[in-house]
């Protein structure tokens, strides 16, 4: 499904409804999504210094005194970390650049812990976080940059002053096509309803997102910029989800990146968890980045929706998850209006139930198929996608940013 002009129109009222692409909404300069925004205009200055008082409703537990920008809270973090340390992030306003650039310096006034993430927009959707001053693997004329601030039990508590961003394009490689990385890792589950998500989302009841152990695959608030498909060790059942928490154990380990670019643990084989090692294995004397004893291999902590609802689970298990923003291909975002989508075997609501797809995922597009006609939050249609082996949605649950098919037909 596609996007349509700024007026809303109810499901039903027409036989195909469209909406903007997801990935494509303007944002406010406070970060605030907003529906009916024009593009913002090209800036040719390489260099900017962000309002670091522009503080909105995908911020996490940040204010700013008039004179830096502080954590609200010093005694809230991740849900996932169970308070290991506090922390709080700004999300800023992407940039757009007149010319295309890979690489985003930072010079940060103030004191205490604080680091500035960069990212960049490339063939419809968002790379991993990187931290700024590192070479990004697309070059691209939209940027975006965060701002986290972070404080440990008896630390200075964090203030930034000022931030300066500075654009370059240098010498890369070209990013080339590749499967989504998936790897087999423990899971545990995370409840904490009421509790706050490290995008700020709070934990509902039969909530369906996942938590992983590195900010560099933490979606925005309300977004799904970082999904996985997670699966049982059978492979019976799996649901695709958005990753709106930091956690479980750690907070810099990506260790479904190789060594080259992963943050933390770089000696350790690509898909194995340093909770996992340590546990296991003894690694890092058994302890966690916090120097906490490691008590189980856990990977990846899932919402009780995803965990209960959508894999079936009664116990912490080991699962395979895919990490589907680390693959390419054309991407739909899943807009179920709260409620999970059910996947079918085959192009039809009464073939067999295969998984879910949560509310705000972001799924790869493998193939299309015509099947049932399905009336759905984006209207009515006979198109289904294929967004995994054996797992077919119908297009009326996902939006691709086009009414026509976007991948080839299975």
């Amino acid at each position: 499904m596609r996007a349509g002009g700024p007026a809303l129109t109810l499901v039903g009222m027409l036989p195909r409804i469209r909406r903007r692409r997801a990935g494509l909404l303007a944002l406010t300069a406070a970060g605030v999504l907003t529906g009916s925004a024009p593009p913002a205009a090209a800036d040719t200055a390489p260099r900017w210094s962000p309002d670091l008082a522009a503080i909105g409703g995908d911020d996490v537990n940040v204010r700013h005194d008039g004179r830096a920008l502080r954590l609200g809270s010093a005694r809230t973090g991740p849900a996932a970390l169970h308070d290991a340390q506090a922390t709080g992030q700004l999300l800023l306003a992407p940039r757009d650049l007149a010319e295309p650039v890979n690489r985003v310096r930072a010079r940060v006034d103030g004191g205490g812990s604080a680091a500035v993430d960069v990212r960049a927009w490339r063939g419809g959707s968002w790379t991993e976080w990187y931290p700024a001053g590192a070479a990004l693997p697309s070059a691209s004329t939209r940027i975006q940059a965060r701002i986290v601030l972070a404080q440990k039990a008896g630390a200075p508590a964090p203030a930034v002053s000022g931030v300066e961003l500075t654009a370059a394009r240098v010498a890369a490689p070209a990013p080339s096509a590749a499967a989504a990385a998936a790897h087999r890792v423990f899971a545990t589950r995370e409840g904490l309803v009421g509790a706050t998500t490290a995008n700020g989302h709070v934990i509902t009841e039969r909530d369906h997102f996942v938590a992983l152990p590195s900010r560099r695959g933490l979606s925005p608030k309300g977004t799904g910029d970082y999904s996985v498909r997670v699966c049982t060790d059978s492979g019976s059942r799996c649901e695709y989800a958005p990753v709106w928490d930091v956690g479980p154990w750690n907070t810099r380990d990506d260790y479904w990146n190789p060594s080259s670019v992963r943050e933390m643990w770089k000696d350790l084989p690509q898909g194995t968890p340093e909770s996992q090692a340590a546990y296991e294995d003894g690694y890092n004397g058994g302890k966690d980045e916090f120097g906490r004893t490691v008590l189980n291999p856990a990977g990846i902590d899932l919402a009780d929706g995803t965990f209960w609802d959508g894999l079936g689970l009664t116990d912490n298990a080991w699962v395979n998850v895919t990490y589907l923003w680390t693959g390419t291909g054309p991407k739909g975002v899943v807009g179920a209006s709260g409620a999970p989508v059910t996947l079918r075997s085959s192009a039809s609501e009464s073939a067999a139930a295969t998984g879910t797809a949560a509310d705000h995922a972001n799924v790869v597009v493998e193939c299309h198929v015509r099947g049932e006609n399905v009336t759905g939050t984006y209207g009515t249609s006979d198109l289904w996608n294929r967004i995994g082996p054996g797992h077919f949605i119908p297009d009326v649950y996902l939006d691709t940013g086009s009414d026509d098919p976007v991948a080839p037909a299975c």
